[in-house]
This record gives C-alpha cells, structure tokens and sequence, in this order.
C-alpha cells in the first residue's frame, strides 16, 4: 500500500484508506517478530550490565558520597572537609603529567587498566600561623574507577561502525566488561535472596522460621523469628542468646496481652499458637515496657566496637536501628515495627497449620540479580569510607603535634599518589575477584571471571552467566531442578553438565534485569489511590478478611479495601506512563496481600498486552516500526506492551500465539471463558532460550539433555571471535580458516550477529556405516575435502619476555646473535637486534631472545658501564611438539608498569584435522576422526556428490537427535533453491521454522527424492550401494580438544626430588601412572612381575640395608667397606634389599612420628 501525496490528495475521501485491513489483527504472529531486535537495541543481552553500571556512575556514587559528605577532626571539631559533587572523567592515563586519553584495545595491548579519573570538588579548613580559612578545590583526583567497556563513560560509547573500526575495537563485541591490567574480566551476576522480604521457611529439626534480610543504606541486618516447641523466639546478633518475642513486643510498647493477640489473628487457632509464649512472658516477669527494655539490657552482647551506650540503653538503639532495619521508626514509635512482627507471627502460624504457605526460597520471584552496579557500588562506598577514615586520623595526628609546621592543609590528606587507595582497591578486587567487604559482612570469592575468547558466542555467553549464592560441595536437588518460574526468563538448557549443573544458570533472550527507583512518588501514589494507613488501624483491623495489606519492596504501607480495584489502577499508571515502567505489582489471595515492587535486581520481560484477548499491537503499529518511525519505547510508552516480573505473571494468563487468542467458531463455551480472560501475548515463543541455546536449529525436536550438551560444546567451538582478531594479543587464540555461515540458520543466530562471525562449516554428511572405523560416534573423514581446507585452523601462542631492570639500576641487554660457531644453527631467526623476526619458522629449542643478565644485581649501585664478563646468558628456548613448523606472526615490544621493556611474540601454527581430533554438530552429537580416506575410494553420488563425513547410524536411535534430521533436509533444499532456511525453536506456527512438509516439496521440485535420501554408487567396486543412503549438508564445528595438545607418551625422565618418583602431567614430562585400579585388574589377572616392575623397578628402586637384629634401616658406611645398623651400633646380620624409595620415606617419616616400623625378613 505505497501512496504519493498527490494520490492522497486527490483521493481525499475516508473510503479509500481500508480501515479494515489497518485495525485488524496482525494475520501472521511473525509480523510481531520485529520487535525482538528493536528490543535489543535499547534492553536485554548485556545492556544490564551496561544500565547497572551507568547508574552507579551518573546516581549511585553520588548518593554514597553525599551520605558521608563531610568529614572533621576529632580533636578540633572546626576543621572540617566537605565534599560538594563528584564525577568520574574520562579513561585516561597520567603519561609524564600529562593526561593522554586510552581507548579499550590500547590497554589490552600494553596490559593496562582502562579507567577514568575520580573528580572531587571540595571545600576545607587549612591554617598557616594559629589563623583558619576555608578555601575551596574543583577537580581534586582521589582515584581512578575502572570503566565497563560501551558504558556511557567510555570511549566506544554510542561510535558507529567505523569510528569503532578506527579505535580498533569490533562492532560485534557486546562490551560489559572491564580491562584490567590487559585482560578482559566479567563481573558474573550474582544470584540472591531479595532483601528486605519476609521468608518462610524450616530449618533441620522442623522448626519453622521467619526471616529478614535487611538492607538500607545505613545498616544491613538480619532478623530471625522462629518457633521452638511451640514458643517463639527472636535470635539477632546484638543479643546473646534467643529472647521471647512477645518481651520484644512489649519492650516496642505493646504492652496489652488483648492487642498482641488481636494483631495476629482473632482466630482461636492463632491465639492458641501464641499462649505457650504468652505465658513464658508472664513467667519471667516482665509486663510493662521499662520491665521488657530491663530484660533485653540484660542480653545485649557487650561489644567493644559500636556507638557507645546511650541513656536510654542499649537494648532501644538496638530495637529502633537493627532489629528489622529497614522499617523506620520516628521519634520513638515503633508502631509500624510491631504490626511487621505481627505479619511474621501470623505467617508463621499460617505455615504451621498450613505447609502450603511456607516460601520457596529457590522461586525466582524469591531471588535477586546482583549487577556490577551493585557490586562496584558497595566496593566503592567500602573503600571511601576507609579513606576517610585514614584522613581523619592522619590529621589529628599532625594536630596533636605541638610543635607542627606552620602550614596545615586538610585537602591534602585525601589525595596524593601514596594513598591512591581507592584505585588500588578497586584494581585489586577486580583483579582477583576476591570481594572481601568486612563493613558490609560481605567475603566471596571469584566474583570476576576472565572473559574467555575461544569463540564469540561463548564469550557473548559468558556475560550472560548468572553465578550462584550455593556452593557448588552441597548435594542438594532442590535449588538444581528447573523450576517452573523460569520461564521466559532463564535459559532451560544453558547449564553446565558436572558439580555445578542447575546452579549456574544463563539469562534468556529477551530478559532485562532492573535498577533501583525512587520509592517516594510511588508511596504518595498509593496512598492516592486509597490505601489507609498504619497509624489510624488498630491492631484489630490489620487482618480485616475483606482487605489487603498493601506491601512496597517488603514495607508495610497499609491496608485496602478494594486490592483488585488499587492493582487495577496502578497498573493503569504505568501503561500511561505515569510511574516507572518496571514497577510490579502483584496480589497474592493466599497472603490477602498487594505487593509493589520498585527494586533493583529483578528479573522481567516484555509482554504485548490484550485486551479480553484481542492483541493492542496491530499491523500499523508494526508498520511504524519497520518505517522507522516507532521504537521499542515508543511501544512501551503506548500502553501496548509491558514489562511482567515473576510475581506479576502469577497474576496474567499469557497465550503463545495471538491465533490462540482470536475467537474460532467450532469451540465450547468454556474455551472462550478462557480466552477472555487472557492479558498477554507472548512476542515470540523462541525467546525463552538464551543465546547460546539459540544457535541450535530445531531443538524441540531433540531429546532435552542434547541441547544441554550442545550449549556447553558450542563455547569450545573454533571461529571468528571479533573483526579485530588478528590484531589482539591474547594468550591462546584458536581460529578457524574458512568459517561459514550455518545453511541451516534461527532468528537468534542473526539477532546476536553469529552469522557474521561464525564457528563451524557446511559439510555433507553421509549417514552410513562405512569400513568400521565409525564406531562409537567415530567419524570418516574425505582427504580431499581436508585438502580443500575443511576444518583447517590457525592456534595462535603467545610467548612474553621481559627486559628487567634490578635495584643496583643495572639493566638485561639483548645482543647481536652468534652467526658462525657451535650455537648458530640455533639462532637462525633472530634478527640482528637479538630478536626473533616475523615470518621466520621457529622449530623446538630455537633461541627466540638472545637476552644477557647482569651476575650481580643486589649489591649498590654501579655507575659505570658493565664488562662483558659481568653478564651471563639467559637465552629464551621455543618448547613445542617435534616436528611441527610453527611461524613467529607477530612481535611487539611495549613498556610494562615498572617501566621495563616487554616482548610478546605471537607464534601461528596452522592446523589441518588427523586422526583423533573431535568434531560435533549442533546437536550435541560429538565424535572424533575416525579415519581419512582418499576420495577415490568414497562413495559418490549420480550427480557426481562425494560427501566430506561419513556419519555411523547408530548416533540416532538412542539419542533421538530429530533435529540433526530436519537440519539436513532443510539445509539440502537450502542449498538446491538458493535461499537460507529457518529453524527456530517452536518456530512451525509463526513461520520461523519450515515446516518438513513444505521443504520435502522442496526437495521435490528440485529432483531429489522427498526423504532427502540418494542413490549412491560405492566408491570400491563402482556398484550402487544396495541401500538409499540420507545424505546433504549438516553444519559441524571443530572443538578445541585437538589431539596434538593432548598426545604424551615417555621413556625415562625427570623425578620428583622427595619421592624420586616420575612428575605427573604432559607439561612437566611426566610418567604414565599404574594408579590403585589399574594394579586390581593386574592383580586379577595374576601378572605379578609385570606389578613389581610398574610399581618399583620402573619407578623408584632404591636399595637399603636392614638390621636382621632390630628390624631398622642402616646405612653403607664407605670408609669401612660395609654395612652399619645406627641402632644396634654394629653391621653383624645386615641385609641388602629393594624397596620402592617412597616406602624407605614413608618409615622414616613414620619414625619421626615415633611409630617404629620394623621388618622382619626371610631368605627368599
């Protein structure tokens, strides 16, 4: 429908537009499918990150410093510092004072950090001469943040295409991670309990209990109620031991026994529940608030940090600041705090007569994502704190001077380069991963991860990571085991298999995961809209049957009486866009509760909203967004689509498709109940996988564990990993010749840009057993398509030397190479600059740096020049596999932090496949090379069609990979119509996956036979084989275990100085291990000698002498020329024997034990 305007003009009458066709549903759901990239563009994939992160740039860390804005002396409260604003600047590095900006692949090269300066601007008190003046600093440094890679403070930050070519860097590469000092770390979001909610639960005896985790800016606390033989007690850090809740109650001023009971719950059930704890209050004697407050002073921990104690006690400060902290308490009324407990107590018991209200603690509604805004938040705030901290004290240690200098400055206490401890901190813990916050109870260890490049999917899946709060050591099911709540918003297949399986998790597609808002507007908002508030109820009138309580991120605002009618109307607000997009709300019936939720750190996706059924997005709308004129948000701020957390889906019933939603005829009264209650409509069933998962074509055609174990072998797949590959330095880079793009493809596989940087070929497949080397998965190879370069890679290895320089300032120096003499042939490569240059083949034991050490670096220092007997050589010598020829590619020299020259040599060895090298298709079907066999001897086609693999049969029955099927047909007629095929998950309705049906047609058209099975003549006798055989293309990607890295064998060789056993493993040259099972199956066969030879005359043998008398070991003394017992003190009866050397070491150290191991001997 294409109109010029003149057409329009002319036409100017209402009956020419079709009204019709513009408001009518969208006739096929695929039309809905342009959403999902406009969805990525603004959310989703790594933009969590990116959000978190930006947040805390441009908002957090300005709240963290105006909470701790000023600071003064201790001994002079008037001298004081304030801080006024503070911002980060840009990545730069301070090169001879002068600050030169970075980008990204700079520091990546040179092992630098990428990070920006902290800005501060102060006010402060300095004194010269006993008089005092405040002056003010803009653009004081205190440290440097590193910067997230694509944040808003960074380099790449909104470049296009070719600005990013410029800087370096590919415009594929998500970004989300930190380059710290030259490698790429990954903050992994970390999974959580949510805060500040009620949790029920039970502990190992069977007691239920009630728990807290507050968290506000000031405190974190937590709180625990629990039930032990009926009585209910508080357990809380600051107090000794366990306290009745009801003297905790009294002692917040509830003093009436009527209104506890009131508050819980009027039902004789409840108030039965209560009486046990009731009466112990009566017991120990305490019935007015003072006696309550005497009682808890009594248990109160005496800690020797901590505010000291106020006049009104302890036992107060504890109960207003950190018993359930994140309720506030105002000028001493802890009404609010009573009616908290009271909503735990009648939970508790709710849960006590009922098991089906106790919470799931592993329901994602129940969990928060930690993002590395959090993270480098409370780093952050930790380490300023520290600073400050530091500052106060060094300035009243110069104040309690008296005789100090006449100047005094406080500004100087903050800066300076010796206590640039904000940067260091941060560099550190993003370095090691180790988050030790002792302030905010916080030790967990491998938080960063470094980002692995062995292909771009994996690493655009490592950031998708969710790492767990579990140790992976528990064997427990329950937190393991899918649950049902992760629908849509974590990925069901991308798990590790092994410890960690089900712990670890991926985010789906079209996840987001939220940041903090404002809670203010949002409380005036409710109570618009009628909730009454806490402080008119009566305890009788919290639990009311005919209204809610109404919950906002786990406070209680208030009670309403018309929930449905307030969720209703909230919900309203955020279609129109009146309070925040992210907000949730939700009503649980069971809990008679309406929670709203603004927090950070939950899961959530967007849903295209119905009404009674009939979808808002209609084809115009889509029309708009594909001629540009709408975007995602302009769909959001529409009122036509919707972000649901877990919690709100509870509350929507969600169809899959919009043809489930539209009215049929032929249906029962029923069905269309149904169908008018349906809020949402899915935007596309794929997007419940996650990225990885997505590359996998058909995978609702696979048995589940298939695409598990292809999610874990697509990371090791070879490839392209960035446009800017070949300029990177990294230690281990695997690349694949001639990638292509799969022929077979998903819509995920376009959205993430794989199709651009691929990891595996097209390769014919024929599947037939074929001269027995197939067995097992074993795959039969053609020579001449390895000729062609089917699976040829390129393993790049990087080598680093270094220039030292030492104390005594002398300096390693590179010399000229010997070009005549015994050690020329081995210094062929070098250059005449002592270093190996590009280009040149580099065989083992090949000197690659013709390098010369100082012999004396520790003594003072040396002035004049060093004679050449002063140095020794400390050449560099290539190790790698005989035989091999392997190219230096690349050599660059750069300064490292000290100062001191480096060189990193990139070393390129190209690989073709051999025998025992491993392959998979997408299916999780991996096996290795089985055989290569010359192309004459392959069978063939009639037209001519020799295949590349020959794949065993046998691989399909057991595993029911239906999809590697389907992959075939679809790619052979891929290939015979010319156009690419489709097979996303769940894809056959909304036409993104060809149906088998339409592509047997296909098939057809084009002269093959509808099975995708051919006619194929042996490539031995030149007879047709007797059976059709399946045949046509299947993507295969090469993994990374080639067998090259792998092969070890050995004769003799180096042993380990205390057992003078052989090393272990290839790196060290090492032995091959008879190990406890190997010597049982030697045993069963009864091959004694082969035992003794393996497990001592191979190994260690050692021959000592034995005291017949005492049973001990002696020695050979050589002076005499015979054999001495050190304990019986003369060498009468001595034996000679063999015994493996660890046994002689395991008797002398049982000796040193005192355990007196003797042996007793017989004559053979």
């Amino acid at each position: 429908m294409r109109l010029d305007h003149e057409d329009l003009d002319l036409t100017n009458d209402d009956n020419f537009i079709d009204k019709e066709k513009l408001s009518a549903p969208i006739k096929s759901t695929a039309d809905k499918f342009q959403l999902v990239p406009e969805f990525l563009k603004v959310r989703g994939l790594v933009k969590q990150h990116l959000d978190s992160f930006n947040y805390f740039i441009n908002v957090g860390i300005k709240k963290i410093v105006q909470a701790n804005c000023r600071i003064a002396s201790v001994t002079d409260p008037s001298i004081y510092l304030r801080f006024k604003n503070i911002r980060v600047g840009e990545p730069s590095i301070i090169n001879l004072n002068i600050e030169e900006q970075i980008n990204p692949h700079m520091c990546r090269l040179a092992d630098m950090t990428y990070a920006a300066p902290i800005y501060v601007n102060i006010e402060y008190v300095y004194g010269s001469h006993g008089k005092k003046a405040t002056s003010v600093k803009d653009n004081v440094k205190i440290g440097r943040m590193p910067i997230m890679l694509r944040s808003c403070r960074c380099v790449l930050h909104g470049k296009d295409e070719e600005e990013l070519a410029r800087l370096g860097e590919c415009p594929l590469d998500p970004g989300g991670y930190f380059v710290i000092k030259g490698t790429e770390k990954v903050l992994l979001i970390q999974e959580q309990l949510s805060k500040n909610r009620i949790i029920i639960d039970s502990d190992k005896k069977g007691n239920i209990n009630a728990s807290v985790t507050s968290s506000t800016e000031m405190t974190k606390s937590k709180t625990v109620i629990q039930m032990e033989k009926e009585k209910i007690y508080l357990f809380l850090h600051q107090f000794v031991k366990k306290i009745p809740i009801i003297i905790v109650l009294k002692a917040m001023g509830m003093e009436s026994d009527q209104e506890i009971v009131q508050m819980v719950g009027r039902d004789p059930r409840f108030s039965a529940s209560l009486l046990p704890s009731i009466e112990e209050c009566v017991s120990e004697g305490v019935n007015t608030q003072k006696q309550a407050l005497d009682y808890l002073e009594a248990k109160v921990k005496k800690t020797s940090y901590g505010p000291p104690p106020e006049k009104d006690g302890r036992a107060l400060y504890i109960l207003r600041d950190l018993f359930l902290a994140h309720v506030p308490v105002r000028d001493n009324n802890f009404r609010q705090k009573c009616f908290y407990v009271g909503v735990m107590l009648r939970r508790m018991i709710e849960a006590m007569l009922n098991k089906d209200a106790m919470d799931d603690k592993d329901y994602v509604g129940n969990k928060r994502l930690e993002l590395s805004g959090q993270l480098m938040s409370l780093l952050f705030e930790d380490l300023f704190k520290t600073m400050l901290s530091e500052a106060i004290k060094k300035v009243d240690a110069i104040l309690l001077k008296q005789s100090r200098a006449s100047r005094f400055d406080f500004s100087q206490y903050i800066t300076g380069e010796s206590h640039n401890s904000i940067s260091f901190g941060l560099e550190r813990t993003l370095s090691t991963g180790n988050f030790d916050i002792k302030r905010f109870r916080m030790h967990r260890k491998g938080m960063t991860q470094v980002l692995t490049r062995l292909s771009f999917i994996g690493s655009l899946g490592f950031i998708t990571k969710i790492s767990p709060q579990f140790e992976k050591s528990r064997k427990v099911s329950g937190p393991r085991s899918l649950q049902p709540s992760q629908w849509g918003m974590l990925c069901p297949c991308d798990t590790p298999e092994g410890e960690s399986c089900g712990l670890v998790k991926n985010l789906a597609l079209m996840t987001h995961v939220t940041t903090d808002e404002e809670e203010g507007p949002l409380v005036a908002m409710c109570y618009k809209l009628g909730v009454t508030d806490l402080e008119v109820l009566s305890a009788e009138e919290l639990h009311t049957p005919d209204s809610f309580l109404v919950i906002l991120n786990g406070l209680i605002l208030g009670k309403h009486r018309r929930p449905q009618y307030f969720a209703n109307s909230l919900r309203m607000l955020r279609r129109a866009g009146k309070i925040g997009e992210f907000v949730s709300v939700f009503t649980n019936e069971k809990q008679h509760c309406v929670y709203v939720a603004s927090d950070g750190g939950r899961v959530c996706r967007p849903l295209v909203i119905a009404d009674k059924g009939i979808s808002r997005v209609k084809q115009h709308h889509m029309k708009e967004l594909q001629d540009g004129v709408r975007t995602f948000d302009d769909f959001i701020r529409d009122g036509l689509i919707e972000y649901l957390d877990v919690n709100e889906e509870n509350n929507a019933l969600i169809a899959l498709y919009e043809s489930e939603a539209t009215t049929e005829l032929d249906e029962g009264a029923e069905a269309a109940k149904i169908r008018a209650d349906i809020t949402h409509i899915e935007i596309e069933p794929f997007t419940i996988l996650g990225v990885v998962a997505g590359l996998i074509p058909y995978p609702h055609h696979n048995q589940s564990p298939r695409n598990t174990y292809q999610c874990a072998m697509g990371k090791q797949a070879m490839g392209n990993i960035a446009y800017n590959q070949l300029n990177r330095m990294d230690t281990l880079l695997y690349l694949l010749v001639y990638p292509q793009r799969p022929l077979l493809t998903t819509r995920t596989i376009e959205l993430v840009g794989y199709d651009k940087l691929g990891a595996g070929q097209n390769a014919t497949v024929a599947v037939m057993s074929n001269t027995g080397y197939d067995i097992e998965d074993a795959i039969v190879m053609n020579k001449s398509s390895l000729d062609r370069g089917f699976g040829r890679c390129i393993v790049m290895k990087k080598i680093v030397a270094t220039c030292q320089k030492y104390d005594n300032s002398t300096v390693d120096r590179i010399l000229m190479p010997q070009r005549t003499g015994p050690d020329a042939e081995k210094m062929q490569i070098l250059d005449d600059d002592g270093i190996a240059s590009p280009g040149e083949i580099i065989r083992p034991n090949d000197v690659y740096i013709y390098k010369q050490i100082p012999v004396c670096t520790t003594r003072d220092k040396i002035t004049s020049p060093l004679s050449d007997s002063q140095y020794r050589p400390a050449r560099e010598f290539f190790k790698g596999p005989e035989g091999e020829t392997q190219v230096v590619d690349r050599v660059a020299l750069c300064s490292d932090k000290s100062g001191s020259l480096c060189i990193k040599y990139i070393i390129r060895h190209t690989r073709r496949p051999e025998l025992g090298d491993k392959f998979s298709s997408r299916h999780g079907q991996k096996g290795v090379c089985g055989t290569i066999i010359q192309q004459e001897d392959f069978p063939f086609s009639e037209l001519g069609i020799c295949p590349d693999l020959i794949m065993n049969p046998h691989g399909f029955p057991s595993r029911m990979t239906v999809g590697k099927m389907i992959e075939l047909l679809g790619s052979k007629a891929g290939v015979s119509c010319g156009r690419f095929h489709y097979g996303s998950a769940f894809g056959e309705r909304s036409g993104h996956a060809d149906k088998v049906e339409t592509i047997s047609k296909t098939l057809v058209d084009k002269g093959f036979s509808y099975s995708g099975k051919d006619l194929l003549y042996s490539g031995l006798s030149g007879e047709p084989l007797e059976a059709y055989i399946f045949m046509g293309p299947i993507y295969y990607q090469k993994l990374k275990h080639m067998v090259l890295d792998k092969m070890h064998a050995r004769g003799s060789g180096p042993r380990v100085m205390m057992t003078r056993q052989p090393t272990e493993g290839k790196s060290k040259n090492g032995g091959l291990r008879v190990g406890e099972m190997e010597r049982d199956c030697l045993i069963a066969y009864g091959a004694s000698m082969l035992i003794y030879e393996r497990l001592m005359i191979s190994s260690d043998p050692f021959e000592v002498q034995v005291c017949r008398a005492c049973g001990l070991l002696g020695y050979y003394n050589y002076k005499l020329k015979k054999a001495v017992c050190s304990t019986c003190k003369n060498g009468d009866n001595i034996a000679t024997m063999k015994l493996p050397y660890a046994c002689k070491l395991l008797f002398q150290e049982l000796q040193s034990m005192n355990v007196v191991p003797r042996l007793k001997l017989v004559e053979a």
